[in-house]
Protein backbone atom coordinates (compact mmCIF):
# COMPACT_ATOMS: atom_id res chain seq x y z
CA UNK A 1 0.00 0.00 0.00
CA UNK A 2 2.71 2.12 0.29
CA UNK A 3 3.27 2.85 -3.41
CA UNK A 4 -0.58 3.54 -3.64
CA UNK A 5 -0.71 6.11 -0.84
CA UNK A 6 2.27 7.90 -2.35
CA UNK A 7 -0.43 8.38 -5.64
CA UNK A 8 -2.84 9.36 -3.81
CA UNK A 9 -0.73 11.81 -2.30
CA UNK A 10 0.27 13.08 -5.76
CA UNK A 11 -3.10 12.75 -6.67
CA UNK A 12 -3.96 15.26 -4.16
CA UNK A 13 -1.21 17.64 -4.50
CA UNK A 14 -2.05 17.71 -8.38
CA UNK A 15 -5.64 18.57 -7.79
CA UNK A 16 -5.31 21.19 -5.26
CA UNK A 17 -2.66 22.92 -7.35
CA UNK A 18 -5.13 22.82 -10.15
CA UNK A 19 -7.66 24.55 -8.02
CA UNK A 20 -10.25 21.57 -7.97
CA UNK A 21 -12.73 22.00 -5.78
CA UNK A 22 -13.88 19.69 -2.55
CA UNK A 23 -16.39 17.67 -5.14
CA UNK A 24 -13.34 17.46 -7.68
CA UNK A 25 -10.66 16.00 -5.04
CA UNK A 26 -13.50 13.81 -3.42
CA UNK A 27 -13.56 12.11 -7.20
CA UNK A 28 -10.13 12.11 -7.41
CA UNK A 29 -9.35 10.54 -4.31
CA UNK A 30 -12.19 7.54 -5.23
CA UNK A 31 -10.13 7.35 -8.25
CA UNK A 32 -6.42 6.80 -6.38
CA UNK A 33 -7.52 4.38 -3.83
CA UNK A 34 -9.12 2.54 -6.54
CA UNK A 35 -6.15 2.22 -8.65
CA UNK A 36 -4.17 1.43 -5.24
CA UNK A 37 -6.18 -1.61 -4.61
CA UNK A 38 -6.39 -2.81 -8.08
CA UNK A 39 -2.36 -2.14 -8.20
CA UNK A 40 -2.49 -4.86 -4.87
CA UNK A 41 -1.51 -8.48 -5.77
CA UNK A 42 -2.97 -10.75 -3.65
CA UNK A 43 -1.67 -14.68 -3.05
CA UNK A 44 -4.15 -17.34 -4.93
CA UNK A 45 -4.33 -19.18 -1.76
CA UNK A 46 -5.15 -17.32 1.52
CA UNK A 47 -6.23 -13.71 -0.36
CA UNK A 48 -3.04 -11.65 1.99
CA UNK A 49 -1.52 -9.41 -0.12
CA UNK A 50 1.74 -10.23 -1.41
CA UNK A 51 3.99 -7.43 -2.36
CA UNK A 52 6.25 -7.98 -5.32
CA UNK A 53 4.27 -11.36 -6.82
CA UNK A 54 3.43 -12.18 -9.85
CA UNK A 55 -0.23 -12.33 -10.23
CA UNK A 56 -1.60 -15.99 -9.10
CA UNK A 57 1.35 -16.57 -6.96
CA UNK A 58 1.32 -17.59 -3.81
CA UNK A 59 2.41 -16.57 -0.74
CA UNK A 60 5.78 -18.06 1.14
CA UNK A 61 3.61 -19.53 3.09
CA UNK A 62 1.03 -20.94 0.90
CA UNK A 63 3.88 -22.38 -1.67
CA UNK A 64 5.19 -24.16 1.14
CA UNK A 65 1.91 -25.25 2.46
CA UNK A 66 1.66 -26.81 -1.57
CA UNK A 67 4.84 -28.46 -1.96
CA UNK A 68 5.17 -31.52 -3.12
CA UNK A 69 5.74 -34.14 -0.33
CA UNK A 70 9.19 -35.94 0.09
CA UNK A 71 7.65 -39.39 1.15
CA UNK A 72 7.68 -42.32 -0.85
CA UNK A 73 4.28 -44.26 -1.67
CA UNK A 74 3.34 -47.51 -2.96
CA UNK A 75 3.34 -47.94 -6.72
CA UNK A 76 0.11 -49.62 -6.71
CA UNK A 77 -2.07 -47.39 -4.49
CA UNK A 78 -0.31 -44.29 -3.96
CA UNK A 79 -0.75 -44.99 -0.43
CA UNK A 80 2.18 -43.15 1.40
CA UNK A 81 4.64 -44.70 3.41
CA UNK A 82 4.83 -43.21 7.41
CA UNK A 83 1.88 -41.28 6.97
CA UNK A 84 0.62 -40.49 10.25
CA UNK A 85 3.75 -41.70 12.63
CA UNK A 86 6.53 -42.85 10.42
CA UNK A 87 5.03 -45.85 9.93
CA UNK A 88 4.26 -47.80 7.27
CA UNK A 89 0.53 -48.18 5.65
CA UNK A 90 -0.96 -51.49 7.24
CA UNK A 91 0.60 -54.38 5.91
CA UNK A 92 2.92 -52.66 3.96
CA UNK A 93 5.97 -55.04 3.20
CA UNK A 94 9.22 -53.53 3.45
CA UNK A 95 12.33 -53.83 1.01
CA UNK A 96 15.59 -52.19 -0.73
CA UNK A 97 13.52 -49.89 -2.93
CA UNK A 98 14.57 -46.65 -0.74
CA UNK A 99 11.46 -47.03 1.54
CA UNK A 100 12.85 -43.99 4.16
CA UNK A 101 10.98 -41.19 4.95
CA UNK A 102 12.47 -39.12 2.84
CA UNK A 103 13.96 -41.16 -0.26
CA UNK A 104 11.98 -40.07 -3.05
CA UNK A 105 12.57 -35.92 -3.44
CA UNK A 106 10.23 -34.04 -5.69
CA UNK A 107 6.00 -35.21 -6.08
CA UNK A 108 5.08 -38.87 -4.72
CA UNK A 109 5.58 -41.22 -7.64
CA UNK A 110 6.08 -45.01 -7.04
CA UNK A 111 9.62 -46.10 -6.84
CA UNK A 112 9.11 -49.20 -8.99
CA UNK A 113 6.90 -51.67 -10.47
CA UNK A 114 7.62 -52.92 -13.82
CA UNK A 115 4.34 -54.68 -15.51
CA UNK A 116 2.14 -53.91 -17.82
CA UNK A 117 -1.52 -53.30 -16.77
CA UNK A 118 -2.82 -56.53 -18.79
CA UNK A 119 -0.22 -59.10 -17.24
CA UNK A 120 -1.52 -59.95 -14.06
CA UNK A 121 -4.91 -59.84 -15.11
CA UNK A 122 -5.64 -61.94 -18.24
CA UNK A 123 -6.79 -59.80 -20.74
CA UNK A 124 -9.69 -62.07 -21.90
CA UNK A 125 -13.00 -61.21 -23.18
CA UNK A 126 -15.56 -61.11 -19.85
CA UNK A 127 -12.59 -61.38 -17.56
CA UNK A 128 -12.22 -58.57 -14.93
CA UNK A 129 -9.00 -56.87 -15.01
CA UNK A 130 -7.97 -56.19 -10.75
CA UNK A 131 -8.58 -60.11 -10.49
CA UNK A 132 -5.37 -62.41 -9.65
CA UNK A 133 -4.45 -64.32 -11.85
CA UNK A 134 -1.07 -66.05 -10.15
CA UNK A 135 1.85 -63.61 -9.69
CA UNK A 136 0.96 -60.98 -7.07
CA UNK A 137 3.46 -57.99 -8.96
CA UNK A 138 4.28 -59.99 -12.42
CA UNK A 139 7.99 -60.81 -13.70
CA UNK A 140 9.91 -58.05 -12.09
CA UNK A 141 11.98 -59.45 -9.14
CA UNK A 142 11.15 -59.67 -5.48
CA UNK A 143 12.86 -55.64 -5.01
CA UNK A 144 9.73 -54.69 -7.01
CA UNK A 145 7.36 -56.38 -5.02
CA UNK A 146 8.13 -55.17 -2.07
CA UNK A 147 7.61 -52.20 -3.12
CA UNK A 148 4.03 -52.69 -2.78
CA UNK A 149 2.24 -51.94 0.22
CA UNK A 150 0.69 -55.91 0.88
CA UNK A 151 -2.67 -54.76 -0.43
CA UNK A 152 -1.54 -54.48 -3.49
CA UNK A 153 0.69 -57.11 -3.41
CA UNK A 154 -3.42 -59.31 -2.65
CA UNK A 155 -5.11 -57.44 -5.71
CA UNK A 156 -3.11 -55.62 -7.71
CA UNK A 157 -4.87 -52.50 -9.23
CA UNK A 158 -5.51 -52.49 -13.26
CA UNK A 159 -2.54 -50.18 -13.95
CA UNK A 160 1.10 -49.53 -14.62
CA UNK A 161 2.09 -46.35 -12.15
CA UNK A 162 0.32 -44.08 -9.85
CA UNK A 163 1.55 -40.32 -10.03
CA UNK A 164 0.27 -37.94 -7.11
CA UNK A 165 1.56 -35.05 -6.03
CA UNK A 166 0.94 -34.58 -2.60
CA UNK A 167 -1.50 -35.62 -0.16
CA UNK A 168 -5.16 -34.32 0.28
CA UNK A 169 -5.19 -31.74 3.05
CA UNK A 170 -4.21 -28.88 4.51
CA UNK A 171 -3.55 -25.98 1.91
CA UNK A 172 -3.70 -28.12 -1.39
CA UNK A 173 -7.22 -29.69 -0.05
CA UNK A 174 -9.13 -25.98 0.32
CA UNK A 175 -7.78 -25.30 -3.14
CA UNK A 176 -8.41 -28.37 -4.83
CA UNK A 177 -12.20 -27.84 -2.99
CA UNK A 178 -12.66 -24.19 -3.55
CA UNK A 179 -11.77 -24.64 -7.17
CA UNK A 180 -14.88 -27.49 -7.94
CA UNK A 181 -17.31 -26.65 -5.37
CA UNK A 182 -16.41 -22.80 -4.46
CA UNK A 183 -15.97 -21.28 -7.83
CA UNK A 184 -12.22 -20.13 -7.53
CA UNK A 185 -11.49 -20.56 -10.86
CA UNK A 186 -8.58 -18.74 -10.11
CA UNK A 187 -6.73 -21.49 -8.24
CA UNK A 188 -6.60 -23.03 -11.20
CA UNK A 189 -3.47 -22.64 -12.89
CA UNK A 190 -1.60 -23.15 -9.68
CA UNK A 191 -3.67 -27.25 -9.57
CA UNK A 192 -2.16 -27.48 -12.92
CA UNK A 193 1.23 -26.75 -12.33
CA UNK A 194 0.88 -29.52 -9.58
CA UNK A 195 -0.64 -31.96 -11.76
CA UNK A 196 2.52 -30.87 -14.85
CA UNK A 197 5.04 -31.31 -11.73
CA UNK A 198 3.86 -34.99 -10.99
CA UNK A 199 3.66 -35.78 -14.44
CA UNK A 200 7.65 -34.70 -15.12
CA UNK A 201 8.59 -36.24 -11.83
CA UNK A 202 6.90 -39.49 -12.77
CA UNK A 203 8.43 -39.39 -15.96
CA UNK A 204 11.90 -38.32 -15.17
CA UNK A 205 11.65 -41.40 -13.20
CA UNK A 206 10.50 -44.29 -15.34
CA UNK A 207 11.02 -43.54 -18.55
CA UNK A 208 8.24 -45.80 -20.05
CA UNK A 209 5.89 -42.86 -19.47
CA UNK A 210 6.89 -41.50 -22.47
CA UNK A 211 4.98 -43.51 -24.18
CA UNK A 212 2.04 -42.30 -23.47
CA UNK A 213 -0.05 -41.19 -25.99
CA UNK A 214 -2.90 -39.53 -24.76
CA UNK A 215 -4.31 -37.59 -21.56
CA UNK A 216 -8.06 -39.28 -20.55
CA UNK A 217 -9.81 -36.97 -17.83
CA UNK A 218 -12.32 -39.30 -15.49
CA UNK A 219 -15.66 -37.96 -17.23
CA UNK A 220 -18.54 -36.29 -14.83
CA UNK A 221 -21.89 -37.31 -15.65
CA UNK A 222 -23.65 -34.42 -18.48
CA UNK A 223 -26.30 -33.73 -15.00
CA UNK A 224 -23.16 -33.04 -12.74
CA UNK A 225 -20.98 -31.07 -15.81
CA UNK A 226 -24.07 -28.53 -16.60
CA UNK A 227 -24.07 -27.72 -12.71
CA UNK A 228 -20.72 -27.38 -12.27
CA UNK A 229 -20.00 -25.79 -15.86
CA UNK A 230 -16.23 -27.97 -16.25
CA UNK A 231 -14.64 -30.77 -15.42
CA UNK A 232 -12.00 -30.31 -13.38
CA UNK A 233 -9.83 -33.47 -14.24
CA UNK A 234 -9.92 -32.01 -17.53
CA UNK A 235 -8.66 -28.45 -16.52
CA UNK A 236 -6.37 -30.18 -14.52
CA UNK A 237 -4.68 -32.35 -17.67
CA UNK A 238 -4.58 -28.59 -19.61
CA UNK A 239 -1.05 -27.70 -19.08
CA UNK A 240 0.23 -31.14 -19.20
CA UNK A 241 -1.00 -31.10 -22.67
CA UNK A 242 0.22 -28.12 -23.57
CA UNK A 243 3.70 -28.99 -22.35
CA UNK A 244 4.28 -32.12 -23.85
CA UNK A 245 1.86 -31.65 -26.90
CA UNK A 246 -0.37 -34.51 -25.68
CA UNK A 247 -3.96 -34.75 -26.68
CA UNK A 248 -6.90 -34.65 -24.54
CA UNK A 249 -8.91 -37.11 -25.44
CA UNK A 250 -12.20 -36.00 -23.06
CA UNK A 251 -14.50 -38.55 -25.24
CA UNK A 252 -12.13 -42.05 -24.72
CA UNK A 253 -14.32 -42.61 -21.66
CA UNK A 254 -17.90 -42.23 -20.80
CA UNK A 255 -19.78 -42.20 -17.78
CA UNK A 256 -22.51 -44.19 -18.58
CA UNK A 257 -24.85 -43.87 -15.65
CA UNK A 258 -25.16 -41.34 -12.73
CA UNK A 259 -23.97 -42.17 -9.36
CA UNK A 260 -23.81 -40.69 -6.20
CA UNK A 261 -20.91 -38.93 -5.42
CA UNK A 262 -18.19 -41.05 -4.03
CA UNK A 263 -17.13 -38.15 -1.09
CA UNK A 264 -21.01 -38.57 0.38
CA UNK A 265 -20.52 -42.97 0.84
CA UNK A 266 -18.36 -44.65 3.37
CA UNK A 267 -15.13 -46.26 1.90
CA UNK A 268 -16.53 -49.62 1.45
CA UNK A 269 -19.86 -48.59 -0.67
CA UNK A 270 -17.51 -47.01 -2.84
CA UNK A 271 -16.56 -49.95 -5.59
CA UNK A 272 -20.22 -50.60 -5.61
CA UNK A 273 -21.78 -47.22 -6.54
CA UNK A 274 -18.84 -46.76 -9.36
CA UNK A 275 -19.29 -50.49 -10.77
CA UNK A 276 -20.29 -50.56 -14.45
CA UNK A 277 -20.48 -46.88 -14.13
CA UNK A 278 -17.77 -46.19 -17.27
CA UNK A 279 -17.20 -47.58 -20.74
CA UNK A 280 -14.43 -47.27 -23.14
CA UNK A 281 -14.39 -45.85 -26.84
CA UNK A 282 -12.83 -48.99 -28.71
CA UNK A 283 -11.88 -46.57 -31.51
CA UNK A 284 -10.12 -44.39 -30.06
CA UNK A 285 -8.16 -46.16 -27.17
CA UNK A 286 -7.45 -49.72 -28.61
CA UNK A 287 -4.17 -50.44 -28.63
CA UNK A 288 -2.97 -46.62 -27.11
CA UNK A 289 -0.88 -46.19 -23.73
CA UNK A 290 -3.22 -43.71 -22.02
CA UNK A 291 -2.42 -41.32 -18.79
CA UNK A 292 -5.90 -41.60 -16.82
CA UNK A 293 -6.08 -37.91 -14.63
CA UNK A 294 -8.32 -36.98 -11.75
CA UNK A 295 -8.14 -34.43 -8.65
CA UNK A 296 -8.36 -36.94 -5.85
CA UNK A 297 -7.74 -40.24 -5.18
CA UNK A 298 -9.62 -42.00 -2.20
CA UNK A 299 -9.84 -45.79 -2.37
CA UNK A 300 -9.35 -45.13 -6.15
CA UNK A 301 -12.83 -47.36 -6.27
CA UNK A 302 -13.34 -44.85 -9.54
CA UNK A 303 -9.44 -44.89 -10.65
CA UNK A 304 -10.02 -48.54 -10.80
CA UNK A 305 -13.36 -48.69 -12.50
CA UNK A 306 -12.35 -46.46 -15.39
CA UNK A 307 -8.89 -48.28 -15.90
CA UNK A 308 -10.78 -51.28 -16.29
CA UNK A 309 -13.31 -49.63 -19.23
CA UNK A 310 -10.31 -48.46 -21.06
CA UNK A 311 -8.52 -51.87 -20.90
CA UNK A 312 -11.64 -53.42 -21.90
CA UNK A 313 -11.96 -51.19 -24.58
CA UNK A 314 -8.45 -52.28 -26.15
CA UNK A 315 -6.23 -50.10 -24.33
CA UNK A 316 -2.38 -51.39 -24.41
CA UNK A 317 -1.54 -49.82 -20.74
CA UNK A 318 -2.97 -47.05 -18.11
CA UNK A 319 -1.47 -44.95 -15.82
CA UNK A 320 -2.80 -43.04 -13.26
CA UNK A 321 -2.09 -39.23 -12.52
CA UNK A 322 -4.20 -37.77 -9.14
CA UNK A 323 -3.71 -34.58 -7.72
CA UNK A 324 -4.00 -35.65 -4.23
CA UNK A 325 -3.59 -38.87 -2.51
CA UNK A 326 -6.05 -38.71 0.62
Amino acid sequence: MRNGSARLGATFGSGLGSGLGLGGLAGLAVRAVRAALLAEVRCAGCGSVTPGAACGALCPQCAEAVAPLQRPACPGCGEMFGKTSGQMPEGAVSGEAGHAVGAVPGPMVDVSVERMPGENFGEKLGEVPGEICGEAVGETGREAQAALCARCQAVPRPWGRVLVYGEYQGRLKDMILGYKFSARLDYGRRLQECALAAFEAGLAAHPELSGCEALVPVPLHPRRLLARGFNQSRELARLISARRGLPIWQHALVRVRRTTPQMRLARGARAENIRGAFAGRAELVAGRQLLLVDDIMTTGATLEECARALLHAGAKRVDVLALARA
